[in-house]
């Protein structure tokens, strides 16, 4: 015997008791993928150069990049691109925030 019951007739206690429960089973099925190891990058920019040049490089040297100063930069998790984002600088420390979440296709 199944009884049937409006959305306004369900109590917030109820809802509240749901959304707990959702939550703790959520963060639990999460347990096993918290030790997998991830590779993330930012990508400021790319530059193609000769070995020869490679190895002229000293402390101070200039690379130019394929990106211009305030264009945003690309964040990689594990060699795909997953959001683009900006350089931030927190207690003296740089930092990438993302600015734009990249769904499958819109990477063009």
């Amino acid at each position: 015997m199944s009884s049937n019951l409006k959305l306004d007739e369900f109590s917030a206690d109820q809802t509240e008791a749901a959304a707990d429960t959702a939550t703790e089973r959520s963060a639990t099925d999460l347990a096993a993928v918290y030790d997998v190891p991830i590779s993330v990058q930012a990508v400021l920019g790319r530059a193609h150069m000769e070995v020869a040049s490679l190895l002229r490089l000293a402390r101070g040297s200039v690379i130019e990049l394929d990106r211009k100063v305030g264009e945003a930069i690309d964040i990689y998790v594990n060699n795909r691109l997953v959001a683009r984002g900006e350089i931030v600088v927190v207690d003296e420390r740089l930092g990438v925030t993302m600015t734009e979440i990249i769904k499958d296709g819109d990477a063009a």
